[in-house]
């Protein structure tokens, strides 16, 4: 049964995780503003024969509110420090949306040190394009907005929304419509844990950055996972496994919860998926 825990970092930051099951270990890292309830479909399961470990990144979900380091690199750092105080090596990771970010931070930054195999759960490598880009380009590489200003719009209209409802329009695109009323309604209570102004500025980071080199760079194996539906395009998926010879791309149709949770929609198919590839 998954128990919670917290991770005390060198750094000063507490992280809230969520743990279940006992050998080879899987870290979880959640999206923007997500928690590690979100993943309460899927720990179980994926524990069968591993040692899940599902991460509240600093200043979400049950973690402690944090005064700063609101951006990727900060939580990439987190990530490592979380590594070193659990005394794991040869670590698979699992990241959904933003937490790939922080994946594909950690190994700008440290390279492959402790890592095995990644699974990158529907994340662009690019949320806003760059000046001059067509639109053939932007949906290879994912981008959901069109410029910087679309970005400080998106970021004002978050830091402006503080109730459950608004919070639910917010989010509502990024699932598939027939996903119940009252379980969007659970995941924006979930996304209100995070305050408001650190989930701002945090998706201004994200939204900014270019992890194209670090993705071409890339070899270790990967699970890519996208949504034929989803906020990103399955294209952009499909070129992240592309440039790794030791990567494939899974797309989800919309039929099958294929939108950009799809590990929430549809987990039996997510879990099969993901146990089969980290047991090779």
């Amino acid at each position: 049964m998954a128990k919670s825990r917290q991770i005390a970092l060198p750094g000063g930051a507490v992280l809230n995780a969520v743990e279940a099951g006992s050998g080879p270990a899987l870290l979880m890292i959640p999206g923007w503003s997500q928690s590690a309830a979100e993943y309460g479909r899927n720990i179980e399961e994926l524990a069968q024969g591993r040692h899940v470990i599902a991460l509240d990144m600093r200043s979400h979900g049950e973690s402690p509110d944090a005064a700063s380091g609101h951006r990727i690199q900060r939580l990439a750092m987190d990530l490592r420090e979380a590594i070193n105080v659990l005394g794991l090596d040869r670590v698979d990771v699992l990241g959904h949306s933003m937490g790939s970010s922080v994946i594909w931070s950690y190994l700008d930054l440290f390279g492959e040190d402790r890592l095995r195999r990644l699974v990158i759960v529907d994340q662009a490598p690019m949320v806003a394009a760059l000046p001059g880009w067509d639109a053939e380009t932007r949906k290879t590489f994912g981008c959901l907005l069109p410029d910087v200003q679309s970005v400080a719009g998106f970021c004002d209209a978050v830091r402006a929304t503080e109730t459950v409802e608004g919070t639910m329009e917010i989010l509502r695109g990024m699932f598939t419509p027939g996903l119940p009323e009252k379980e969007l309604h659970w995941i924006a209570s979930e996304n209100l844990k995070m305050p408001r102004a650190a989930a701002a500025d945090l998706l201004f980071d994200h939204c900014l950055n270019d992890w194209r080199d670090v993705i071409i760079n890339a070899r270790l194996p990967a699970l890519v996972i996208g949504g034929r539906k989803s906020i990103f395009s399955a294209e952009s998926q499909e070129w992240i496994a592309s440039v790794n010879p030791n990567a494939r791309a899974s797309i989800y149709e919309e039929h099958e919860g294929g939108s950009h949770f799809m590990f929430f929609e549809n987990p039996r198919r997510f879990n099969a998926e993901v146990s089969a590839f980290l047991s090779n």
